[in-house]
């Protein structure tokens, strides 16, 4: 576990260190998002912090191939390296987005091409943990590769619309999935822990991490979709190596039921984006329209009609994550009847604190206190040497009660562009 720590730290200081630099890059070449009436930022703010992620992880990647206990990782097929590969052409797919605005169908293009660099480097669904099913047919597989990757990368895509959510988000996930590749790992190979799955999430959680810093409320930065499909693709590559090296004969009978884990723990990781995703396109085909076509009615958008702020929404998103994923886990270690008394338990509070107002009200004032205690440490980064303008909208302000939605988002039916994209000057379709 110390190799794979470092490896996150490694990954979280390039993130963190990069990041300024792409700001100023992206100022440079013109991918700043315009401040206008319905978005949530005040002041124009520079995209492409998605590099400064691919850059955490790729560096990640680069230094473990270096590191004698990870040599059979690299030594067995080249699928780190396709992962790095695939994530490279998304972010560079990302960044022309972000500058130029490109057309859906480019970018969805994009994304098959890279799930196809993914498959044909080894990283492809062949077996499902359960009673043994293999996918039979070679173009199955390579289409269920694909359809994974690409539903996973427009999930993540899908919810980035607060500052620090898509990252948060995939750092909380990540960090559950972490633990359940590194058990995983040590029980189907007690002689060799190494893990193209735990190696992958390490470098991704690092590098979330080493990004949020900047992108918290009120963000300097956003990551854009060179950030959100990379975030996407490498969570789904780590879905697809686990529930590729599964085999049910090998864990031990304690670890039975966790052996479908690799199943429904992606999926759980990933629960909210999908869930928003899903909706969202339900909702659109209701409508007549296009599944691509921008909406202001995504659950975060729901969440600050409701009156909570921008930071508690964000937290809420944080803590049902939280309660899926490494409830979840929690199989792996406690018995049947404690892990779901646990996850009950943690479904009620959770609930309590999406729903009740009173609650929210309290805690709200425990986490703004707790967020001015933290200005410090956010200071210590290059922009934050210079105060942001206040904006009460966006940081829940002084006030008891946040923001009315109408001050924040427009209402009704109308057209809003994506929380990706609505942070453009020119709103484009969703992938």
């Amino acid at each position: 576990m110390k190799v794979y720590l470092t490896l996150m730290v490694i990954a979280a200081i390039v993130a963190y260190a990069a990041t300024p630099a792409m700001r100023h890059l992206a100022f440079r070449v013109g991918a700043v998002t315009a401040v206008r009436a319905r978005d949530v930022h005040a002041t124009p703010t520079a995209r492409l912090g998605g590099l400064a992620i691919f850059l955490g992880v790729a560096a990640g990647v680069v230094i473990a191939q270096n590191i004698p206990f990870l040599q059979p990782v690299f030594e067995a097929s080249g699928a780190a390296w396709g992962v790095l590969g695939g994530a490279a052409l998304v972010c560079a797919l990302g960044m022309a987005d972000d500058i130029w605005d490109l057309d859906w169908m480019a970018k969805l293009a994009g994304q098959v091409l890279a799930a196809l660099i993914m498959a044909w480097s080894g990283v492809q669904l062949v077996t499902v943990p359960i009673a043994g099913l293999t996918i039979g047919s070679s173009y199955l597989s390579l289409a269920a590769t694909v359809i994974v990757v690409v539903v996973a990368m427009n999930a993540v895509n899908f919810v980035d619309g607060l500052d620090g959510l898509a990252a948060g988000m995939v750092a909380i996930g990540g960090a559950a999935f972490l633990t359940y590749t590194y058990v995983l790992a040590r029980s189907a190979s007690p002689g060799d822990y190494s893990s193209l799955a735990t190696l992958i999430l390490a470098v991704l959680v690092g590098a979330c991490l080493g990004f949020l810093p900047h992108n918290l409320n009120p963000a300097r930065i956003f990551m854009g979709d060179s950030g959100s499909m990379v975030l996407g693709l490498t969570i789904a590559a780590a879905a697809i190596v686990v529930t590729g090296q599964i085999d049910p004969e090998v864990v031990s009978e304690r670890e039975r039921i966790p052996a479908f884990i690799p199943i429904v723990l992606p999926l759980m990781v990933i629960a909210v984006p999908l869930v928003d995703m899903t909706l969202a396109v339900i909702r659109r085909l209701l409508r007549g329209q296009s599944p691509f076509m921008p909406d202001a009615h995504h659950l975060h958008h729901v969440l600050l009609r409701s009156g909570h702020s921008h930071r508690w929404a964000v937290s809420v998103l944080y803590l049902w994550t939280a309660v899926l994923s490494f409830g979840t886990v929690s199989l792996v270690f406690l018995p049947a009847r404690g892990a779901f008394v646990l996850i009950g338990t943690a479904f009620i509070l959770s609930s309590l604190l999406t729903f009740s107002p009173p609650l929210r009200r309290a805690l709200s004032r425990v986490w703004r206190a707790a967020g001015e205690r933290a200005k410090p440490l956010q200071r210590l980064t290059p922009e934050g040497q210079r105060d942001a303008p206040h904006d009460p909208h966006r940081d829940g302000a002084e006030d008891e009660e946040p923001a009315p939605a109408s001050a924040v988002l427009t209402a009704g039916d109308q057209d809003v562009a994506h929380p990706t994209t609505d942070r453009r000057s020119t709103p484009t379709r969703e992938t």
